[in-house]
């Protein structure tokens, strides 16, 4: 009998702990954080003049007809006013104002209401649409209860998060929910590590801070997964990314990004294993602008590199947002793999918004062969391939016309890209290719590297496993 005292009274204990441990992580309300939080967030809506030209035919052209763009020019232009509603968050008590750049983007009036009530004019300091940050200054000598920024590092998946914002222009509204992945890139942008959450986003809830429990902003609401509103999959700019873009809109008006001057692509399981690198890491060099950084610092394509100023890089997506974030001017170390073992170079990073990007086309031409090893066919690239897609002048390859579709090669590359190098040796001929490939399928590995210019004149490793 005393034993099975003992016993229940544990097993008391121990569900009393459990119930205390899982109801230390569920909030009891969110009223209070709520409640101090509401007067530093904002709502905008925005005003700006779309020209049309009316339809002067008594009858409409269904759409997509040629007709419809044709006749569009014999229309009168007709003026009318377009307005846009979105959410934004007070920074400094003289009323300094962050919110999305696509919120306030073209606008000719910004207005900005306070609480509810108060209604003040904004412009705008500055604004950065890689990220979609705007800054705004509200036109008052007033003074505002200004939010403070978190760490976004810190947030983990699973944590508690409050969303508060101007959804559907109904203002003032507070949804809740947890922060549901990390690191998300959804195609909006190069630069993407997104904070995914549940709390509720909706159209208007654009700008609009993401609150961790301590009241702090871990993030900046700027996109939605649904057209019609929230299906419980929001993305919010992670705030230590989004504190940069501020802090230089804020101080220069425009934003001073780093850049390397590389073209990267992923390093793929092939690749790693061509390359004898323990795993796939890392961001391939596929092609160095000429007097880029990069290039003053002797980084070549080919190279895969694995550290960025002490940071590693473990996804090619990484890198873009970490050399974005670094001082322009800075001198950095960079660790790549050449040849099967590191490197590193020293990179003094340029100004991306000043560096001239590549600008290549496309198009192609006579004389094929069949790589029937490869089950493609390609023929010689010519000087009029060289000159209408804007190559390099002594560039030698073969142009790929035709992809069978039970080739190795099917779904890693496409038709009108050339093949310039496989297995790191330069390609002449049709003869060249067939050469490296039967040399390959000798090989236990029958692995094969290949350096492309894609369709849209990229530069391209691929790495292939022959059958």
């Amino acid at each position: 009998m005393k034993n099975l005292k003992i016993y229940l009274l544990t097993l008391l204990i121990l569900i009393s702990f459990n119930a205390k441990s899982f109801s230390k992580g569920v909030p009891e309300s969110f009223a209070d954080l709520a409640e101090k939080l509401m007067p530093s967030v904002v709502n905008i809506s925005t005003t700006q003049t779309v020209v049309t030209n009316t339809n002067p035919f008594p009858f409409q052209f269904p759409p997509g007809s040629p007709f419809e763009d044709m006749f569009k020019e014999f229309g009168a232009p007709q003026e009318r006013k377009s307005s846009a509603l979105g959410s934004g968050f007070i920074i400094d008590e003289k009323g300094i104002v962050v919110t999305n750049n696509h919120v306030i983007q073209d606008a000719e009036d910004i207005i900005v209401r306070v609480n509810g009530d108060k209604e003040f004019k904004a412009t705008v300091i500055g604004a950065d649409p890689l990220s979609d940050i705007a800054v705004l200054q509200l036109e008052t000598k007033e003074k505002f209860i200004p939010v403070s920024f978190g760490n976004s590092d810190k947030a983990r998946i699973g944590d508690w998060v409050i969303a508060i914002g101007n959804p559907f222009g109904l203002g003032g509204t507070v949804t809740s929910g947890i922060i549901s992945a990390r690191n998300r890139s959804i195609g909006l942008s190069r630069y993407e590590d997104y904070i995914q959450t549940d709390a509720s986003i909706n159209s208007g809830n654009s700008g609009g801070p993401l609150f961790d429990m301590n009241g702090n902003v871990i993030g900046i609401n700027t996109a939605i997964l649904g057209r019609n509103g929230s299906i419980g999959i929001g993305f919010s700019i992670p705030s230590n990314s989004a504190q940069i873009v501020i802090d230089q809109l804020i101080e220069f008006g425009e934003t001073k990004r780093g850049w390397l001057g590389v073209r990267i692509q992923d390093v793929t399981k092939e690749i790693a294993e061509v390359e004898n690198l323990d795993e796939p890491r890392g961001a391939l060099v596929a092609s160095v602008a000429d007097n880029s950084p990069s290039d003053k610092a002797g980084i070549k394509a080919g190279d895969i590199i694995l550290e960025f100023n002490n940071e590693r890089i473990k996804e090619m997506k990484e890198l873009p947002i970490i050399v974005a974030r670094t001082e322009v001017g800075k001198k950095v170390d960079v660790k790549i793999w050449r040849n099967k073992k590191e490197l590193v170079k020293k990179v003094t990073l340029g100004r991306l918004e000043t560096s001239e990007d590549f600008k290549v086309t496309e198009k192609s031409s006579p004389t094929e062969n069949k790589i029937d090893d490869l089950k493609i066919t390609v023929r010689k690239l010519n000087k009029e391939d060289i000159k209408e897609r804007n190559l390099p002048n002594q560039t030698k390859g073969l142009v790929i016309t035709k992809i069978e579709n039970d080739s190795p090669l099917i779904n890693s590359i496409e038709v009108n890209s050339i093949i310039i190098e496989a297995q790191k040796k330069k390609i002449d001929s049709a003869n060249d290719l067939k050469q490296i490939v039967k040399q390959v399928l000798n090989t236990n590995q029958k692995t094969i590297l290949l350096v492309i210019y894609n369709s849209q004149n990229q530069r391209r490793y691929i790495g292939v496993k022959l059958k």
